[in-house]
C-alpha cells in the first residue's frame, strides 16, 4: 500500500471528509481493521484566505509547495491537495515535489463525467474556481464544457462557502439557493453539476438536486484509494 500525502486544512471541514472517505473505502476493500497509510500536513486556513483575498497566489503556492516538500520528505508516495480552489497553484506544487500530485479536475473528469458521456456540466465552487479559468480550461481540455453561474450567483455561493460551510454552518435556506442555481444551470443546458468545492457536499445532495451531482470531494478521495492500492 502506498502512502498518501494530504495537504489539508483548507478548510478543516473538508479535510475531515477526505480522511473519512479514504479510510472507510480502504477498509471496505481490504476488510478487517485495515486503514490507509496517510501523512497529513494541515496548513493554517486563515493565512491561505488572506493570500487569496489579496491576490497573492504566488505566496499561497509557496506555502503549499513547502507542505508538499514536507510530505515528500516524510515518505509520501504521492500528493493529494484536499481543496478545489488551491489547485489554481497546482503547478507550484508539482514543480516543488518529486512525487506526483493527483489533480482533482483530472479525477472528476475521468471518474465521473466523461465516463457517463456528458459534454456540458454546471460548476459550483468558490469565485476563484468558477471564474479564474484554471478549472474550466482543464475540464475543456478533456472535452467537457463547464457552465458557470451568473456573477451575482457566484458572489452568493462564494459567501456561503466561506461564511457558512467552512465553519460547518449548514442552513436550509442556503441549500435552497444552491438548488435554485442548479435548476437554472439545467435550463442553460447543463447535464450534471460539479460540486467544485470540497465543502459543498455538506449542503447539496443527489436526491434533492435537479441535476446529477458529481461530488469532487468523494471522487478525488476515492481516486486516491485507487492510487494507493494499485500494484
Amino acid at each position: 500500500m502506498k502512502t498518501i500525502g494530504i495537504i489539508g486544512g483548507m478548510s478543516p471541514e473538508s479535510t475531515v471528509l477526505y480522511y473519512q472517505i479514504i479510510n472507510r473505502e480502504t477498509n471496505r476493500r481490504l476488510g478487517g481493521n485495515r486503514s490507509a497509510k496517510i501523512l497529513l500536513d494541515s496548513v493554517d486556513f486563515e493565512e491561505i484566505v488572506r493570500l487569496q483575498k489579496s491576490g497573492d497566489w504566488a505566496a499561497a503556492g509557496n506555502v503549499l509547495a513547502q507542505s508538499a516538500r514536507k510530505l515528500e520528505a516524510g515518505g509520501a508516495d504521492f500528493l493529494l491537495l484536499a481543496t478545489n480552489t488551491m489547485h489554481k497553484v497546482a503547478p507550484a506544487i508539482e514543480q516543488a515535489a518529486g512525487i506526483p500530485l493527483l489533480h482533482v479536475v483530472d479525477a472528476t473528469a475521468a471518474a465521473a463525467i466523461k465516463r457517463q458521456g456528458l459534454s456540458a456540466v454546471g460548476l459550483l465552487g468558490t469565485r476563484f474556481t468558477m471564474s479564474d479559468g484554471f478549472y474550466t480550461e482543464r475540464m475543456g481540455s478533456q472535452g467537457v464544457q463547464t457552465i458557470a453561474p451568473t456573477a451575482a450567483e457566484q458572489d452568493e455561493i462564494h459567501r456561503i462557502i466561506f461564511d457558512e460551510l467552512c465553519l460547518n454552518r449548514i442552513r436550509p435556506e442556503s441549500a435552497r439557493y444552491f438548488y435554485n442555481v442548479i435548476g437554472r444551470l439545467k435550463n442553460e443546458g447543463a447535464q450534471g453539476v460539479i460540486l467544485g468545492c470540497t465543502e459543498i457536499c455538506l449542503l447539496v445532495n443527489e436526491t434533492d438536486s435537479p441535476l446529477p451531482v458529481f461530488d469532487s470531494t468523494t471522487i478525488h478521495a476515492l481516486s486516491a484509494v485507487d492510487a494507493a492500492l494499485a500494484e
